[in-house]
C-alpha cells in the first residue's frame, strides 16, 4: 500500500511561464531538488491541465499569454481546486506596477520578484508544497 506522503511526492508541480529561459531555469531547479514538473506557457492551458490532472502545487508567472494571468489562475484554483489554493507560488517581473502589487496582496499567494535567487525559489516551493524528498 502506498502511503499518502509517497503519493504526494509522485505528483508534479505545474509550472506556468512564457519566458523560455525562466521556464528552463525553474524547471531544472525544481527537478534537481526532487520535484516532477509539468510546464505550460499559458494560463489558459494551465486551467485545462488543472481540470484534468492532479498536482502538488503551482508555480505561475503573473503575466502569461492566452488571456488568463497568474491572478486569474489563482482565482480559478480558489473556486475549483481549493486543495491547491495554499500551494501556489507567483513569480513576477512586474513588481514595480501598483496594480500587480495590489493584486498580489489581494490574492495572498506567496510571490517572488524576478530576478530571484534559486534558493529563494526552492524555499518558497518547500514552504507551500513541502519538501520533495
Amino acid at each position: 500500500m502506498t502511503t499518502p506522503a509517497i503519493q504526494r511526492a509522485l505528483l508534479p508541480v505545474l509550472l506556468i511561464e512564457d519566458e523560455p529561459s525562466i521556464m528552463a531555469l525553474v524547471s531544472a531547479t525544481l527537478e534537481r531538488n526532487g520535484y516532477q514538473v509539468v510546464c505550460t506557457e499559458s494560463g489558459a492551458d494551465a486551467l485545462r491541465l488543472l481540470e484534468a490532472g492532479q498536482f502538488l502545487g503551482v508555480v505561475s508567472d503573473m503575466r502569461t499569454p492566452g488571456g488568463v494571468d497568474g491572478a486569474q489562475v489563482h482565482s480559478w484554483i480558489s473556486e475549483h481546486r481549493p486543495d491547491l489554493v495554499d500551494k501556489v507560488v507567483i513569480i513576477t517581473g512586474d513588481y514595480a506596477n501598483e496594480e500587480t502589487v495590489s493584486t498580489l496582496r489581494k490574492i495572498g499567494a506567496l510571490y517572488l520578484e524576478k530576478p530571484f535567487r534559486v534558493q529563494d525559489l526552492i524555499s518558497a516551493v518547500e514552504k507551500t508544497m513541502g519538501k520533495a524528498r
